[in-house]
């Protein structure tokens, strides 16, 4: 593995922990949602 493999690898497991995050927080969003419509107001 070269410099600029290392340099893709690290941007691509940057990239990755984002998408992670962003995949955790609709995720979280979507729970929030369902709990709110399944109760009875």
């Amino acid at each position: 593995m070269d410099v600029s493999d290392a340099r893709k690898l690290k941007s691509l497991e940057e990239e990755n922990a984002k998408l992670k995050k962003l995949l955790a927080k609709a995720m979280l969003d979507m729970a929030i949602l369902k709990d709110v419509a399944s109760k009875n107001w």
